[in-house]
């Protein structure tokens, strides 16, 4: 009985617990993940691009912007339109600490509607290091 209740103190314990960020180590891993999420297949080498530019390949990636605001996740999400901080918010009515677990997939339906919007230019990352110039090779994914 004793091992039972210890046992389900440490179940608790871990369900507590802030979900685990995730460091994409490869493209390729980063490719499985946009498919996974629905990206289009011709415009995967562009979120590649925008993605290693703008977080590393880090799902837990911040950046905090002059403005105050603050950029997350993998996307590097603005709060200062598409989230909320500590609530759900913004355009893609989510919570920006949402947005830097590695569950990619309320990142991906929020770059979805802001690439929607604006397009890829919505990212200075994605203007400064992929627009007009090579993008990945992800043939072999």
């Amino acid at each position: 009985m004793n091992t039972f209740i210890v046992a389900i103190g440490f179940l608790l314990i871990g369900m507590s617990l802030p979900a685990e960020a995730k460091q994409f180590k490869t493209d390729c891993e980063v490719v499985r993940a946009l498919r996974q999420n629905g990206f289009p297949e011709n415009q995967l080498r562009d979120w590649v691009c925008l993605i290693r530019s703008e977080s590393s390949l880090k799902t837990h990636a911040t950046n905090r912007n002059k403005n105050g605001s603050t950029d997350y996740g993998l996307f590097q999400i603005n709060s200062r339109y598409w989230c909320g901080q500590g609530r759900v918010g913004g355009d893609c009515k989510v919570k920006c600490e949402s947005l830097i677990d590695d569950n990619t997939a309320d990142d991906s339906r929020c770059a979805k509607l802001i690439f929607k919007r604006h397009g890829f230019n919505a990212w200075y990352g994605w203007q400064s290091k992929c627009r007009g110039k090579a993008l990945p090779n992800i043939s072999k994914c």
